[in-house]
Formats: structure tokens, C-alpha cells, sequence
């Protein structure tokens, strides 16, 4: 298979300057589904000097709001035209069913059209009232600059939406650097941006492993942002890199999501029916890789027994495969290394006295395939219970009182979302409002708005994407003060 040039540097697609190369694997079965470009520190160098290049001299920071607010909906548009293959791709190359695919370029598009009504709605500026006729005052925002961009493997294209649209819409270049293990889709879109007619320069992609090409980006001197998505060790890797230029950073580091169910949710058959399946869908969903995933399922003691009876039984039923074939559920984890460390995870939480009710292995064939887990019996000092798996793992722990329900919630280092089910609509206030997660849930699971914001408490991560924070992410604040009448001011008498 030969090698597609990836890089992508001052409008034109290249192979790395080292000549590496790096295979793409189909998580399914292990074959080779591309051969790309593996980047490293020159060309991220080349990269970010195109991108300061057309942030200095380049007509993009200057071109009205109107025409950046038509681009991105023309690449929405070519989004849309495309979504039966950029869905297959993204189904391909992350592991996940093809109607997942096709539904992560449904909301990408739903970005860039969110991002593009945003800055078209705006005004010139925030009129300050100086106390004086004489004097104008307006704060203005103006984008960041150059902007590095890192994207992790489970959701490569959604992810590289919700840093590039806002970045494109608030005036910035930038340098992407997706996961290298899930680069397709990123360079389709890319191409897509090409197409939709970005100058060059503006936008520009290197693909490679995160070090070198992501920490070149996070500790270059001319950029002047970097956004990260993915694990808590290299979010904080790339926060030090970054501290000796004081570059800005957003970081979102993932989660240790609870869902926390009362009995009163569960009074009624349906409700019973539909707790139990959203709690599956909460921590199954794209094999559990997922940053919000309910991992933690906190039932109330009395309902324990008869909801994870059920949960087990359905657990075991889920059907796995390749998520291009008909009637597939759940995909394959992305790879080797990602299905031994969800196997480690099992075996310590057996190890510490966890109870297996459901899959706990590898199913028979090619491919990483684990099956949807349930332990039962898990409490707070459990390594499974305190740590991200990001696999399809879900533990149980129980609860008696609302106020121990939200002790155990809160009970971790991360704080990104959760969930509350219950019937009583001032227990559902309550606890939301005590729960220390930058979204919660009532009565569902996973739904998400591009106009609001996402993004964690504690080392869930710092700043926020989508919504309106999601945009002031990528401007920097000015404050104009002109005066209409100057005088001397006659301080010094000389």
C-alpha cells in the first residue's frame, strides 16, 4: 500500500521530512487500512512557521466576519455531501459502527453552522460607559494568533471541529495534530477546507506520534495557544511545555464519570426499562471510549440486586463486530494496546474483591474486541473505580441516602459529567446542583448542545469548548479608549 502524503503545510500536501512512514490499522482485524506521513519536530516547525506566516501577513485575521462566517458553513455544506464516506472512514479507521460515524458529521456540521451564526450575530464590540461625553470606550476581541491543536483517537473528527471551527471563526491559523493512530478523517477535513476555499496557510496538519510533533507544538515560541484533548499524563505534559512561552491553554483531560440511579426512577416498569438502558448506553457506547462515558453506575441499595441482574443480562447480549456489518452494536477497542490495558483494569478489580456479572474477556477471532463488562461490588479504593479505563468497564457501587449518593459521586479526582435518575423533580435540582461535573444529566445520558459549553472540574481539564466560552477560548480582549477632545493634561508644571 503506498504511502498518502498527510502533511499539510502552506496549502500543499507532503510526505514527512524524514521520509517516515506509519500504518493505519483497521481495529476490526489488524490489517492496514493507510500507510501515512510520520511527522516529526521539522516539520511541525514547517507547519507552524506557514501558520504564523498567514496570521502576520495573510489575509485571513482581517477578512470580515461575514466571509469566515461563510466558509464554515460552506465546509458544512461539503460536510454534508460527503457524510456517507467521511462516516465510513471515521467508522473505519476509530472502530465504532457506521451509524456512529455518520452521526459524528451530522454534529460536525452542526459546529461549524453553530460557530458561524455565532460570530455573524455579533457586534463591532462591548460599548464601555466612561462617565464622559468625550470619551469612546469599546473592548473589541481579537484572535489568539497561532493556534496548536491536538485531538485524541476516539472521536478524531468531531474533536478537530470543536478547536477548528471556533479558531477559524475567531480569526486564528492554526497546526493540527490529530491522534496518530486516527488521523483519516482529520485529513479529510482538511481537504474539505481546501475545497471550501481557505486561504493557504491558514489552516495546516502534521501527522505523528505526540512526541515529537506535540510537544514541538506545545513549546514552539510562535505559537500562541495550544488546545489538547486526550489523557490527564500528557495534558499535564503539555501544560509545563507550554508555561515557558505562557502561552494560553485549554486542556479537556477526560473523566471518571458517575451515574448515579435512585429506586424512585425506577417505580415503574419503564422506568426501570429505560434506566437500565441508558446506563448501557452510558458506559457501552463506542466501547466505552468515550471521555463522558457513566462508567460508574451509584444505584441505590434496595434496587441493586434486580438492576444489575438486568444490566448483566443485557450486557451479554450486546452484539460485537466490525461496525460496518449489518446489526452491529459495538465496535472494537483501537487498539492492542488499549484492549490489555482495559484487561489489566478487570484483573486488579477481580483482584480486589469486584464480582464479574457480565463479559470479562476477549471474545473468539481477529480484531481488538473485548466484551461490555460489569463488576459488581466495587467500592471508592478500587484502581478500576478511581482511574479512566476508557474500555467497555462499568462498575456498581450503592448508595442509602441522597447525601451519601452525592459524596460518592464527588468522591473523584476528575469532575468532566454525570448523571441522576430519579422521579422527584426537587431531588433531581438538589443533586444536580451539588454535583461538582461541568454537565450533568437528569434523566438521560451523553446528549450534548454546540451552543453549551463543555468542559471539566478538577483535573477534568481547564477552559471550555462549544457555546460562547468555546469561541473566547480563541480571541484575546482589547479595550479601545479613545479621546474625542484632548487637552493638555498639566500634570507636570514644566
Amino acid at each position: 500500500m503506498s504511502e498518502q502524503k498527510t502533511i499539510y503545510t502552506a496549502g500543499s500536501w507532503r510526505s514527512a521530512a524524514s521520509g517516515a512512514a506509519r500504518e493505519i490499522l483497521d481495529p476490526a482485524d489488524a490489517s492496514v487500512l493507510a500507510v501515512v506521513a510520520e511527522g516529526g519536530a521539522d516539520d511541525a516547525d514547517a507547519a507552524v512557521s506557514a501558520a504564523r506566516a498567514a496570521f502576520d501577513g495573510g489575509p485571513w485575521p482581517r477578512t470580515p466576519v461575514a466571509e469566515r462566517a461563510a466558509l464554515l458553513r460552506r465546509t458544512a455544506d461539503l460536510l454534508q455531501r460527503d457524510r456517507e464516506r467521511i462516516g465510513l472512514l471515521e467508522s473505519q479507521d476509530a472502530g465504532k459502527t457506521l451509524e456512529e460515524g455518520r452521526v459524528d458529521v451530522d454534529c460536525v456540521v452542526d459546529a461549524f453552522r453553530y460557530f458561524a451564526d455565532l460570530v455573524i450575530g455579533e457586534g463591532a464590540g462591548r460599548v464601555v460607559d466612561a462617565g464622559s461625553p468625550e470619551v469612546h470606550s469599546v473592548v473589541v476581541h481579537e484572535p489568539v494568533g497561532v493556534c496548536a491543536l491536538i485531538t485524541p483517537w476516539n472521536y478524531p473528527l468531531l474533536q478537530a471541529s470543536w478547536k477548528i471551527a471556533p479558531a477559524l471563526a475567531a480569526g486564528n491559523t492554526f497546526v493540527i495534530k490529530p491522534s496518530e493512530i486516527t488521523p483519516l478523517t482529520t485529513v479529510a477535513l482538511i481537504e474539505l477546507l481546501a475545497e471550501a476555499g481557505l486561504p493557504a496557510g491558514v489552516a495546516n496538519l502534521v501527522t505523528g506520534a505526540g512526541d515529537p510533533v506535540g510537544a514541538r507544538l506545545a513549546a514552539h515560541p510562535d505559537v500562541d495557544l495550544v488546545s489538547f484533548t486526550g489523557g490527564l499524563a500528557s495534558g499535564t505534559k503539555v501544560m509545563r511545555a507550554a508555561a515557558d512561552t505562557v502561552k494560553k491553554v485549554a486542556l479537556e483531560l477526560g473523566g471518571k464519570n458517575p451515574n448515579v440511579v435512585f429506586a424512585d426512577a425506577c417505580a415503574t416498569e419503564a422506568g426501570f426499562d429505560t434506566a437500565v438502558d441508558q446506563a448501557l448506553n452510558a458506559a457501552f457506547m463506542h466501547s466505552g471510549q468515550v471521555c463522558s462515558a457513566g462508567s460508574r453506575l451509584i444505584v441505590e441499595e434496595s434496587l441493586r440486586g434486580r438492576f444489575v441482574a438486568e444490566l448483566a443480562r443485557r450486557a451479554e447480549k450486546i452484539r460485537l463486530g466490525r461496525g460496518t456489518d449489518p446489526g452491529v452494536e459495538c465496535g472494537p477497542l483501537v487498539c492492542a494496546a488499549q484492549r490489555e490495558r482495559t484487561e489489566s483494569y478487570v484483573a486488579s478489580a477481580l483482584a480486589e474483591g469486584a464480582v464479574l456479572r457480565a463479559g470479562g474477556e476477549r471474545p473468539q477471532g481477529p480484531g481488538f474486541f473485548y466484551r461490555p463488562t460489569v463488576l459488581d461490588r466495587c467500592h471508592r479504593r478500587m484502581r478500576v473505580v478511581r482511574e479512566e479505563v476508557f474500555g467497555p468497564v462499568l462498575t456498581v457501587e450503592t448508595f442509602r441516602t441522597e447525601d451519601e449518593a452525592v459524596a460518592l459521586a464527588n468522591d473523584t479526582e476528575y469532575g468532566l459529567a454525570g448523571g441522576v435518575w430519579t422521579a422527584d423533580q426537587g431531588r433531581a435540582r438538589r443533586v444536580a446542583g451539588r454535583l461538582r461535573h461541568g454537565t450533568v444529566w437528569i434523566n438521560d445520558f451523553h446528549p450534548y448542545l454546540p451552543q453549551a459549553e463543555w468542559g471539566g472540574f478538577g483535573k477534568s481539564g481547564i477552559g471550555r469548548e462549544l457555546g460562547p466560552s468555546g469561541l473566547a477560548e480563541y480571541r484575546e480582549t482589547k479595550h479601545v479608549y479613545q479621546n474625542l477632545a484632548p487637552r493638555p493634561v498639566r500634570w507636570f508644571a514644566g
